[in-house]
């Protein structure tokens, strides 16, 4: 007979597995129909870890990643726009943040600077 400990810790690693799978197949938010060029590439690339409203996800969480708080005014009004153009081109790990991946081999630096733009637009109240 199996030890119960065994099976508990099997269960568990299914629960675990199952949260994995669905969190990794949820689809991306639909941008509603009048959403700006900027704000579809928001919702397409950023908002699985920033959060529809740019104050995180379940998924970040889920995966223990703690993205930046986009919806923060006082946060916001302390980067500057070439911050969030070079972290969103080049990725975090130039400057100790691991965990935020490059765009730029996947967007033109317009589109990176129109993402920047509409960024700041989260943190209004």
């Amino acid at each position: 007979m199996t030890p119960r400990w065994v099976l508990l810790l099997a269960a568990i690693g299914v629960i675990f597995l199952n949260a994995i799978v669905f969190a990794v197949f949820w689809p991306a938010p639909a941008p509603p129909p009048d959403a700006s060029p900027a704000q579809r590439l928001y919702l397409a690339r950023c908002a699985t870890c920033h959060g529809v409203r740019g104050n995180g996800s379940w998924r970040a969480t889920l995966f223990l990643i703690r993205p930046g708080n986009l919806s923060d005014p006082r946060r916001m009004q302390a980067l500057s726009d070439q911050y969030l153009f070079d972290i969103t081109k080049n990725g975090g790990a130039p400057i100790g943040r691991p965990g935020m991946p490059a765009f730029g081999f996947h967007l033109s630096d317009a589109e990176i600077r129109d993402l920047a733009r509409y960024l700041r637009t989260l943190a209004s109240p």
